[in-house]
């Protein structure tokens, strides 16, 4: 068994479940459809098909795609190479995507020959799904149904997305990606999905509204840090306050202990 073998047959054991899948023209309708739910900018078929270089890339290489797989190599690359030059869209014919995939904007955009791509999914531009190592085999991402990458996330390496996951704008993903989770930061961090979102048309497109972990962590210290100083001034015997040490900070953070001040005063230590 050849090491794409096993993500062939999770496509095809997916597409069994699903029912028989459809023929290529059908593919490319629903390729097409798909685009005017999660793009209120689209109008008509007509401009789908001619100036949206992300629906242009996805129907080239859906004819790539037939030549790889029936041994014409050469000429799937020529076509793939052709649809990088006119639609700045790099898809290697090798790669294996679903039904109903969308890339929106689509410019500057990756994915690799090992790549295997469940259905509804949705890509923004700058997304790579790119390889870590140089070693043949299965080394590129494997994203489930209905994932959305946000605009200029990177997936690196031979790892797997679950279905329904969402990956944050500009994070770099190098570890797997449980079901239903959000990926933030870099590297990408998971952590819990949104209770209660409202998601149009099955697919959830709100890949901005994400948790900060990293707000949420000194938020914590913060008010760590305010317990702390109510516990200190209690064991002075002074008075305490609930609010902490900032009771009226603002964006500028203008208390007098952090506006400046206290350099007119404060000795210079030596070799300062």
């Amino acid at each position: 068994m050849s090491p794409r073998e096993p993500d062939m047959k999770i496509l095809a054991d997916s597409v069994a479940a699903q029912g028989a899948a459809p023929g290529f023209f059908a593919t490319l309708r629903e390729d097409v459809a798909c685009v005017f739910a999660r793009d209120p900018a689209a109008r008509n078929t007509l401009e789908l098909l001619t100036i949206y270089p992300g629906v242009q890339a996805l129907m080239l290489y859906r004819v790539a795609h037939r030549l790889w797989r029936g041994n014409w190599r050469y000429a799937a690359r020529a076509l793939s190479f052709l649809a990088r030059f006119l639609t700045n869209v790099d898809i290697h014919p090798g790669a294996v995507i679903g039904r109903r995939f969308f890339i929106d904007h689509g410019a500057c955009v990756v994915i690799g020959e090992t790549a295997v791509i469940g259905d509804d999914v949705t890509l923004y531009h700058g997304v790579t799904l790119g390889g870590t190592t140089w070693n043949p085999g299965k080394r590129h991402p494997t994203l489930g149904n209905g994932v959305v990458v946000g605009a200029g996330a990177k997936i690196l390496g031979p790892i797997t997305v679950g279905d329904n996951a969402r990956v944050a704008a500009n994070s770099v993903v190098i570890d797997a990606v449980r079901p239903g989770m959000t990926v933030v930061g870099i590297p990408g961090r998971m952590v819990l999905p949104k209770e209660g979102r409202r998601i149009a048309h099955g697919i959830d497109l709100d890949h901005h509204q994400i948790p900060d972990p990293v707000g949420k962590a000194i938020g914590c210290l913060l008010d760590r840090i305010a317990q702390m100083e109510r516990e200190i001034a209690s064991l002075k015997g002074e008075p305490t306050t609930a609010e902490g040490a900032c009771r009226t900070c603002d964006d500028t953070c203008s208390q007098p202990t952090f506006d400046g001040s206290w350099k007119a005063t404060a000795p210079i230590a030596p070799g300062a």
